[in-house]
């Protein structure tokens, strides 16, 4: 079961920015915590609603977040940024959050599982591998023609 509390998590390598809203959606409480703080910080918590941009380490996150009891909501990055108000930054982000949560509309990302996550890195790596890979041979074909050799695509040199 969870609270009537919104937590927002804008997430970062070391410092995470939260906005815990109340039922009303106000925001009552400001954090700037490091990784362990922020561990410690759900880890002192009553389980409540958790909102953050769905992003590399939003799955991560909300797994573990998901073991603590929380629910986790995770909203586009291009569905959370018309509601900043200000310029960016952590604190804006988070607050944009609590706003974009409010929105009933906005279709949250599911929290993909660890071999979820894994083999969409090896579609993204096999993706990256296979450009480069382009990239070099057509590289290669252009030097190969300043010299007067010319190999056509798909086939051999005569």
């Amino acid at each position: 079961m969870t609270s009537s509390m919104t937590i927002a998590v804008d997430l970062a390598k070391t410092v995470f920015e939260i906005a815990v809203a109340d039922s009303e959606w106000r925001i009552v409480e400001r954090h700037r915590l490091s990784r362990s703080q922020f561990q410690a910080f759900f880890f002192n918590r009553e389980p409540a609603t958790v909102v953050m941009e769905a992003c590399g380490t939003a799955h991560f996150w909300g797994r573990w977040l998901t073991g603590l009891g929380f629910s986790v909501r995770l909203i586009p990055a291009q569905a959370a940024r018309p509601y900043r108000r200000r310029n960016k930054n952590d604190a804006a982000d988070a607050a944009a959050l609590i706003e974009a949560a409010r929105n009933t509309e906005i279709i949250d990302v599911p929290v993909k599982s660890s071999e979820q996550q894994a083999i969409q890195g090896l579609h993204r790596i096999r993706s990256q591998w296979m450009a480069t890979r382009t990239a070099r041979i057509n590289n290669l074909r252009g030097l190969l023609r300043e010299q007067g050799i010319n190999i056509p695509v798909g086939g051999v040199a005569p």
